[in-house]
């Protein structure tokens, strides 16, 4: 959906808890002509067919146009409403006439996205430390339409840049990693393909427009899982894809063709929780990083892969380019086994063992990036080779001492094991 509204209360203008408090609440889909904004949230429509009131009126329709009913699978004024809001938060989007294109999962975002700018003979350079489903769908879904994926070393933007051949069409950014964190120097890879003609999709999730200005900083299109911050209560799925008016189009188009579009239940859920998500952000990225702290000075601990720690690998990076935060970040134990880690995670009362993360509840699952790095090495450079077994945590919105006391008894539990 492209983000257009006279409403002056649109989530143009203020900072953002205000932003997010007016995106995507047009009059129009808040009320009815003569009693505009009757109501502070827009409806949930729900309809698959949408009417019209004589043949004059379907021979006049405009041919695809955002934001006009049409058919069910083009939306209606949830899903627009949801597209409108997302588009205002990313900088740049709204004012260059770009927009927003929801998808079913964060998943399918990556998967709209690649196959909006990739054709057969092209080549992919892929992040090293990308999310695993997007290195499956690099090696699966790409290659069976002819697509090559190469990855690169995610901190090594000289590797990169000689990664490019004649071929290369796009390049997939995610920034810091979701299992170890490294922080890419975006307008610097941005910088290097835009000079030789390629796209670049960076997957902005861990940090969310709040936290990243994804196209500001030389991105073509950033795409979220709207699963984790935009949901923020591990009940919904869904996934964005936002652009400048030129990848917008072709965006919306590619979606239209795979039949893409998402529940306006689930739209209501996503703007439900879009309303707090800079509260949410706020807490958890504090709380994260006291614990982070904290499990820097630990004697079990050799690492703490957390980009907002001063001194953590890429924190130089993120100091410069981010305004802000969340609460997923990673820690390496001294040694040990698997078997002890295992015991670490399973003490844990507080923190829930379970994929996502993003949601109000604390999480916490192993790391083990050896087994799908093909460019870059695990354990990282500097770190012992024993120091292999990390532990991925999703702060939520529990108060940080019991978080503390909670990790203290896993500790004690994977001591126990040595």
């Amino acid at each position: 959906m492209s983000g257009s509204s006279d409403n002056p209360h649109d989530g143009s203008h203020g900072g953002p808890g205000t932003r997010l408090a007016g995106a995507g609440r047009r009059p129009e889909w808040t009320g009815t002509p003569g009693h505009p904004s009757a109501v502070v949230n827009p409806p949930v429509w729900r309809a698959s067919t949408h009417l019209y009131p004589d043949m004059a009126a379907l021979r006049a329709h405009p041919a695809n146009e955002d934001g006009r009913f049409y058919y069910g699978r083009r939306g209606a004024p949830t899903q627009w409403a949801l597209a409108e809001a997302l588009t205002r938060l990313e900088p740049g989007a709204a004012e260059d006439g770009g927009g927003t294109v929801l998808y079913p999962s964060g998943v399918a975002a990556i998967a709209g996205a690649l196959l909006t700018v990739l054709r057969p003979g092209d080549v992919l350079l892929m992040t090293d430390n990308a999310y695993e489903p997007s290195r499956v769908m690099g090696r699966g879904l790409l290659a069976d339409f002819g697509v090559t994926t190469r990855w690169f070393d995610p901190t090594d933007t000289a590797a990169f840049e000689a990664a490019i051949c004649e071929r290369t069409r796009a390049v997939l950014l995610e920034s810091p990693g979701s299992l170890t964190a490294e922080v890419q120097d975006v307008p610097a890879l941005a910088a290097i393909a835009k000079a030789r003609g390629i796209v670049t999709v960076l997957d902005n999730t861990w940090a969310s427009p709040l936290g990243f200005a994804a196209l500001e900083h030389g991105a073509d299109i950033a795409v979220m899982s709207l699963t984790k911050h935009v949901s923020g209560h591990s009940d919904c799925m869904m996934g964005s894809a936002t652009a400048g008016r030129e990848w917008y189009r072709k965006l919306r188009l590619r979606a239209q063709g795979l039949g893409n579009v998402v529940s306006p239940d689930d739209a209501a859920l996503m703007l439900r929780g879009l309303r707090t998500m800079h509260l949410r952000l706020t807490a958890e990225t504090a709380s994260a990083l006291a614990i982070a702290e904290w499990l820097a000075a630990r004697p079990e601990v050799a690492r703490v892969l957390c980009p907002m720690l001063p001194g953590s690998p890429g924190h130089d990076l993120w100091k410069r380019d981010f305004t802000g935060g969340c609460g997923l970040f990673s820690f390496v134990l001294k040694g040990g086994t698997s078997q002890a880690r295992d015991a670490l995670i399973d003490a844990l009362s507080l923190f829930g063992i379970g994929y996502s993360w993003g949601g109000f509840e604390s999480l916490a699952t192993p790391v083990d990036p050896a087994t799908i790095r093909t460019a870059s090495p695990w354990p990282l450079p500097g770190m012992a080779d024993a120091d292999r077994f990390g532990v991925r945590v999703s702060i939520g919105l529990e108060d940080t001492a019991d978080l503390i006391a909670d990790l203290e008894r896993g500790l004690a539990a994977w001591s126990a094991l040595l």
